[in-house]
């Protein structure tokens, strides 16, 4: 699956079918002892790994509800967050796309041509 945070079909790619909006949610809870202590061995910042995993467990639900849709591109890929009462909701969303390559002409040397 092509995730692109861009806002338009990359070069070598043609638009077979635009799907619509995909998005993929997951949630924390607001309050760092609900989750735990994860780790002693004195890390400058213990949540990093948990903040990494939460977006791309986001990506992840986005990619499987585009794929469910039958896409195999998702562009414009974006996160958005709130906070819902006591949780952190962590939203992934784009623009779910079935694209196809473009056949590229490669250019015949012109003394191979005469050949």
């Amino acid at each position: 699956m092509l995730v692109l945070t861009i806002d338009h079909v990359p070069p070598g790619h043609r638009v077979e079918r635009i799907l619509g909006e995909v998005i993929g949610v997951t949630i924390r809870p607001d309050n760092p002892y609900v989750e735990g202590v994860k780790t002693l061995d004195g890390e400058t910042n213990p949540h990093l790994r948990l903040l990494v995993r939460t977006r791309q467990e986001a990506v992840a639900g986005m990619v499987a509800h585009a794929r469910s849709l039958g896409a195999n591109a998702i562009i414009g890929m974006r996160f958005d967050h709130r906070t819902v009462g006591k949780w952190n909701e962590i939203c992934a969303y784009g623009t779910a796309f079935v694209l196809s390559p473009v056949p590229v002409d490669i250019p015949v040397p012109a003394a191979a041509a005469a050949a």
